[in-house]
């Protein structure tokens, strides 16, 4: 990962399309590398969540060029390289596993490298089912939570400021119903990325989330089946 990590600085310090041109080959490279790791991420994942079926290196990952039609931001090129695996892939609508090593300094999302297991943008449909389940489910939620990796915690960007009508506000999971993604993250270092064992630790960080991903999955199909 340290090549990958090295062309992507460099392409961040010179995004556009000139130097890419230039430098296509030191890309090439880079992406070559970078699908390899994620095939072996996805054989990881796939060992302990059979769930996400038949995937290509095209249902997980990427590319590199940016739709710049509706953004401020005009540079041509992504400065992350990210593998998203889940069932049916990254345009199914379900949640899953997701890795991406950046180079980006544009104050976005996008910035530092991000592991991260759920649901980014979660339908409210989908909550309304996630809000119910939890609300029934005597604590098996918390569970859930409190036995994943502890590099891992809840993303609660956007939250509500109260808990939202129809669902008890004394609740010990109150604060889960307030949520708007569920979704769990965590911004490993250098050292992590760039380490030998990459795709070991990714995959027990990811194995500690499959009973979170198969919650908010068991919900999205729930809202299809209502659909």
């Amino acid at each position: 990962m340290q090549d990958v990590l090295k062309f992507l600085r460099a392409l961040n310090e010179n995004n556009n399309r000139e130097w890419f041109l230039a430098h296509k080959s030191e890309y090439l490279q880079a992406k070559n590398t970078f699908e390899a790791f994620a095939l072996n991420l996805l054989e990881g994942v796939r060992k302990f969540d059979d769930s996400i079926g038949d995937l290509t290196i095209k249902d997980i990952t990427y590319r590199i060029y940016r739709d710049v039609r509706f953004s401020k931001d005009k540079s041509p090129y992504k400065c992350h390289m990210g593998v998203f695996i889940c069932p049916g892939g990254k345009k199914s609508g379900y949640s899953g596993y997701y890795f991406h090593v950046s180079a980006a300094d544009n104050g976005t999302w996008e910035c530092g490298h991000i592991i991260a297991a759920g649901d980014y943008m979660t339908d409210p449909k989908v909550l309304k089912i996630l809000r119910e389940d939890i609300e029934l489910g005597n604590g098996d939620f918390r569970k859930i939570i409190e036995n994943a990796d502890p590099h891992l915690t809840l993303d609660r960007e956007g939250s509500l400021k109260n808990v939202p009508a129809g669902f008890p506000k004394d609740s010990p999971d109150a604060e889960y119903f307030r949520l708007k993604r569920f979704c769990l993250s965590c911004e490993p270092d250098d050292a992590f990325v760039t380490s030998d064992d990459l795709v070991e630790r990714l995959v027990a960080i990811f194995k500690s989330a499959m009973p979170f991903i198969r919650y908010i999955n068991r919900a999205i199909e729930y809202s299809r089946e209502e659909n």
